[in-house]
């Protein structure tokens, strides 16, 4: 009897802390890794971000979200990490590398000249089927009720909203919160930051 009380001292909180970590992964926060250039330069390949679930998603959030079934060449259990540049109900278009938003030019100091002119390009040249929510030729696309837009930093190599369409809110993840031990490089580029 003695003996089992010993072992349940510490078998007891154990598991409690197992089942507090499982549910701050499903409800709080996981870590996720960057896979692939099309966040750089702010978010590197093989960097670590941790997605925090409960944040609001606002235009520029960087999110991470499943991208299978969004994007066609996606495989199961594939998460993308892109930024949100349209929200449900914005009107969204590219005009010479420019992103405008309800007719709002957007700043992307984030990003470098190059990859806001030739990198971004005018998506109403991008070979987008219109089942993704695109129309051939169309300037301006109204993000749809409950769906974002987002692309990557990377832009002449992401591949993103312009190619496959839009994003299921019911998709995401969370929202990209970079730990603070990370680079100054990576904070400055309005990722959000994040101690633990």
């Amino acid at each position: 009897m003695q003996k089992t009380k010993e072992v349940m001292s510490w078998v007891i909180p154990i598991l409690i802390g197992l089942a507090l970590a499982l549910l701050i992964k499903q409800y709080v926060f996981t870590r996720v890794k960057v896979d692939g250039p099309s966040m750089e330069p702010n978010l590197d390949n093989a960097e670590k971000v941790i997605a925090y679930k409960p944040a609001k998603i606002k235009h520029l959030s960087v999110i991470v979200f499943d991208a299978y079934g969004e994007d066609p060449s996606a495989k199961t259990h594939t998460n993308y990490v892109k930024r949100v540049i349209g929200l449900p109900g914005d009107k969204v278009k590219s005009e010479n590398g420019y992103i405008y938003i309800n007719n709002k030019k957007v700043k992307q100091s984030f990003i470098s000249e190059a990859e806001r002119t030739s990198g971004t390009g005018n998506w109403t040249l991008a070979s987008i089927s219109k089942q993704n929510g695109w129309a051939k030729g169309k300037k301006v696309t109204v993000v749809p009720k409950g769906k974002y837009f987002v692309l990557g930093d990377h832009r002449s190599v992401s591949n993103d909203s312009r190619y496959w369409g839009f994003v299921d809110k019911d998709k995401v993840v969370g929202v990209v919160k970079v730990p603070f031990w990370t680079s100054t490089k990576t904070k400055r580029a309005n990722v959000n930051s994040v101690a633990f």
